[in-house]
């Protein structure tokens, strides 16, 4: 089940609260599954290990994103703009990536998804 807290505080905005309560709380198991991005603006945002199965981040902006190992299972990211995301070692089993733009994404590791890239 996805942390409310963390959810709320990903929607306030990426550079000036995310980006930095990650630095301060590294540690912090990050649940994010199941929850409902599509269409936001998540450019450059931490997401390192962060499980989100299930997610909807269609349309999303997630350009120069770090998603290192993060869960990204079952997650919907068609039409997502992944520009220079990193998603090394990754866990895209099951994702729908169609429409993706993967455009120097760091794909090192990662699982396949369900269609190819």
């Amino acid at each position: 089940m996805a942390n409310q807290q963390q959810l709320d505080l990903l929607k306030q905005g990426v550079t000036e609260s995310w980006n930095r309560w990650r630095q301060d709380h590294p540690e912090t198991a990050l649940e994010l599954n199941g929850v409902d991005l599509s269409g936001a603006n998540l450019g450059e945002v931490d997401l390192a290990h962060a499980d989100l199965s299930r997610a909807d981040l269609s349309g999303a902006d997630l350009n120069n994103a770090t998603m290192y190992r993060a869960d990204l299972s079952d997650a919907n990211l068609i039409g997502a703009d992944l520009t220079g995301a990193n998603l090394a070692e990754a866990n895209l089993r099951g994702t729908n990536v169609r429409g993706a733009n993967v455009s120097w994404t760091n794909l090192n590791e990662a699982s396949p998804p369900q269609d190819s890239l």
